[in-house]
């Protein structure tokens, strides 16, 4: 079996992106890692080129800026780096600069990947979720954030990034039939320092609206506010990937939070309550998962 890792980035450096964390999260359980650097306005090139191992593939992209809508410019550059893995990989295995794999489910990963290798009804593996907010210690738990990705799909070209990159569909936006596996993805896009995090928002806001509106979203602060932005977080119970220590460590800036106080309305805590003592899930599907 060959796996390939696939993912692409830009200013890494700048935007305080994990992305050396990312890759080597999933070097354990790939051939190769197919990372598209896009022209950046920092060290990124370098930071890639600077991580041990021979696995890595970098191709240089150059990103279309006036792609000003949904995002789509992340789905491009997402499907640049996938179109570039070895032909003959049986899987790819996508994870984005702010992911990170927790190295317990290499194994579980490892033994789904070869139990439905052959079979090509599955299009894809899905994986469950965890968002950090603020810190380290706290993660999302509103319909807001996304409860499960495909992050494996197929070494088969019809399948294709979708929208802004966060799943895939294949030939004519079919949804890709996926099984669900016990491993998560560790998001931290919303972990970082306050001026990094409202340098990012600033940018990434002008990847789906006009530059008026990027700003009134986004505002004049020069520090991204958390504690104004959030709904409802629970506390982080877990372990942290090992690859995450040292960045954990240089954690400099204050979070504070009361899982007992939160912003939520009616309806979306009858949500809550509904995925967690019934397991009823409200969140749009961007897949089809079969048995």
């Amino acid at each position: 079996m060959k796996v390939s890792g696939f993912t692409f980035v830009r200013n890494a450096v700048l935007y305080d992106y994990p992305i050396v964390e990312a890759i080597q999260s999933i070097l354990p359980l790939c051939n190769e890692v197919v990372v598209a650097v896009g022209n950046s306005e920092d060290a990124t090139l370098q930071l890639i080129q600077s991580i041990p191992s021979n696995k890595i593939k970098i191709i240089e992209t150059t990103w279309d800026d006036n792609l000003r809508e949904g995002g789509q410019v992340l789905a491009l550059e997402t499907n640049k780096a996938f179109n570039a893995i070895s032909k003959d990989s049986d899987w790819a295995f996508y994870i984005q600069g702010d992911e990170v794999l927790h190295e317990q489910y290499i194994p579980s990963i490892k033994e789904a990947m070869q139990k439905h290798k052959n079979n090509h009804t599955v299009d894809g593996l899905l994986f469950n979720y965890e968002h950090f907010y603020g810190s380290y210690d706290f993660v999302g738990n509103s319909s807001n954030w996304y409860p499960k990705e495909i992050r494996v799909i197929r070494n088969n070209k019809r399948i294709y990034s979708y929208k802004d990159a966060q799943g895939f569909r294949k030939n004519k936006n079919e949804k890709l039939n996926v099984k669900s596996i016990d491993a998560y993805i560790y998001h931290y896009g919303w972990v970082k320092d306050p001026k990094a995090m409202q340098a990012k928002q600033k940018t990434f806001q002008q990847l789906w609206h006009s530059d008026k509106e990027a700003e009134k979203r986004v505002g004049n602060d020069i520090n991204y506010q958390y504690e104004k932005n959030l709904q409802s977080l629970n506390k982080f119970t877990g372990t942290h990937p090992r690859v995450m220590q040292n960045r954990i460590e240089r954690l400099n800036w204050d979070f504070t939070y009361n899982p007992k106080q939160h912003n939520l309305d009616l309806k979306e805590q009858l949500k809550i309550l509904c995925n967690k003592y019934l397991g009823l899930n409200f969140n749009y599907r961007n897949y089809k998962i079969i048995p």
